[in-house]
């Protein structure tokens, strides 16, 4: 099983940025998906997981109203659409799957079985 992010860069605050994982090695349709995110000097903090039952998504206090993650099973990819983006986005980005599963409240934890290398992603004037 291979997780690999794309998609991170610096952007200025109120910018978008669309985050990919690509995966490698498993059959998406068992597994619930979830994008998490470690900020400087913080530990890493659950943002967003979608359910491989029937696609519902939940989102942590830091994602909600600004992030939208979907997945496409027939690519064996999961995305993290941001939109107005702050400074305290500024982070590594991590995408992660396990086929407990473990998507079902905006309680997202780390227990995920899986997990890419991460993409940086600043937000900065």
């Amino acid at each position: 099983l291979q997780l690999v992010e794309s998609g991170g860069g610096l952007v200025q605050p109120g910018g978008s940025l669309r985050l990919a994982c690509a995966f490698s090695g498993i059959n998406l349709h068992d597994y619930d998906l979830a994008w998490f995110r470690r900020a400087p000097g913080k530990e890493r903090e659950g943002l967003s997981c979608i359910r491989s039952s029937d696609g519902h998504a939940f989102y942590t206090n830091s994602a909600k109203g600004r992030f939208t993650i979907s997945r496409d099973n027939a690519k064996n990819m999961v995305y993290l659409q941001m939109n107005g983006l702050k400074p305290e986005d500024t982070g590594i980005y991590y995408c992660a799957a396990d086929a407990s599963p473990p998507c079902w409240s905006e309680d997202i934890t780390l227990t995920y079985d899986s997990w890419g290398q991460g993409t940086q992603v600043t937000v900065s004037a």
